[in-house]
């Protein structure tokens, strides 16, 4: 049997509507890929780990950039290309997820997609700036193994689609655990009207943070009950979307939001926490080659009058929240490495009806 989504448990979250797919992929454009490994070695070593990618269109980023920026609630991660996305404002790459010891060859994968599609790169126009998060899933992978390579984060580009979004154990989060339960991959998206416009809000998450007595039913309270074990500190990787034209500076105070979305189910980004906001806007793209003859762009941003970015504010928190819920809910059981276990949440803790 499939598992359930939130939703599916009669468990709703905020006051908005979600878009058709619940998912980052309601953003017109918006891609997400992943590449699972789980197998064990010869020699008796589980794997459980993988790659996701987040495309932010279908074009060539590079040559067509999206304003983007970052936040750091905690800082004990190891994620590359966050310094010149908050310095320059902009994403010019895929967005790629991973475990921690994997970063160097999934930039390593990236960069070379990127150098297929620009020959440009490394001679006439200089280097690009590729964005990897990452988590550690240790606990349940042989994260020592260094099994993912390059040619996996190429492929989970370019298998990237639109529509309905893989969530649980899966690309990235196949190793991954939240709040003494299984982790992973999880989305959501809210929608509302801003004066005569709609805009969407999606939020994507790579969840691997906290421990059981940490976790705070949605409606409810606290659960109350201990790990068998004393877990690491954990991190979580989340990402935000939107078609709402923002500037650099407006993505920031929005991916700040996030963790108030993160907060709500029990995290208080612990001292060995990695918790890490991306946020971009597909309303604009930015070419890399500008006109000789002009040398200023103009863009319409959305204005700041406290409702419209109040309400966008919102959005985010809501589906920062409900993202981290589904990628709880979607997880299975998993047995890693060690003889390691960690357990799907029983549905019966929740207050919805189907529970």
């Amino acid at each position: 049997m499939d598992r359930m989504r939130l939703r599916d448990l009669g468990i709703t979250i905020g006051r908005f509507k979600t878009g058709k797919y619940n998912s980052i992929t309601d953003i017109q454009g918006v891609k997400v890929g992943h590449v699972t490994l789980s197998h064990e070695t010869d020699d008796g070593r589980k794997v459980q780990t993988g790659v996701t990618a987040i495309l932010p269109h279908s074009d060539n980023i590079f040559q067509e950039k999206v304003v983007g920026n970052s936040y750091i609630i905690n800082g004990f991660g190891k994620t590359v290309g966050t310094i010149q996305l908050q310095e320059l404002g902009v994403i010019e790459s895929p967005i790629l997820l991973t475990n921690t010891f994997s970063v160097p060859a999934v930039w390593e994968g990236t960069i070379r997609y990127l150098l297929d599609q620009n020959p440009q790169i490394g001679t006439t126009t200089g280097t690009a700036n590729v964005i990897v998060g990452e988590c550690n899933d240790g606990y349940l992978n042989d994260i020592r193994g260094l099994h993912v390579k390059p040619e996996h984060a190429h492929q989970a580009i370019v298998s990237a689609a639109s529509g309905i979004v893989e969530e649980g154990c899966v690309g990235a989060g196949t190793g991954m655990s939240c709040l003494g339960y299984k982790g992973g991959i999880g989305t959501s998206s809210r929608m509302a009207d801003f004066g005569e416009r709609q805009y969407t809000v999606g939020a994507f998450v790579l969840s691997n943070f906290g421990e059981r007595k940490d976790l705070r039913i949605p409606g409810g309270g606290l659960l109350e009950t201990e790990d068998r074990e004393k877990m690491p500190d954990g991190s979580i990787m989340m990402i935000l979307a939107t078609d709402a034209p923002l500037n650099d500076r407006q993505l920031k105070r929005l991916a700040k939001r996030a963790s108030f979305g993160l907060s709500r189910t029990g995290s208080y980004a612990a001292h060995g926490s990695g918790d890490i906001v991306i946020a971009f806007s597909t309303a604009h793209r930015i070419p890399h080659e500008w006109p000789s003859n002009q040398g200023t762009l103009s863009f319409n941003f959305l204005r700041e009058d406290g409702r419209f970015i109040s309400q966008l504010f919102e959005m985010s928190v809501d589906a920062v929240e409900e993202a981290i819920w589904n990628s709880i809910c979607k997880a299975t059981t998993t047995e890693g490495n060690h003889g390691r276990i960690r357990e799907e949440i029983p549905y019966q803790i929740f207050a919805g009806p189907s529970s």
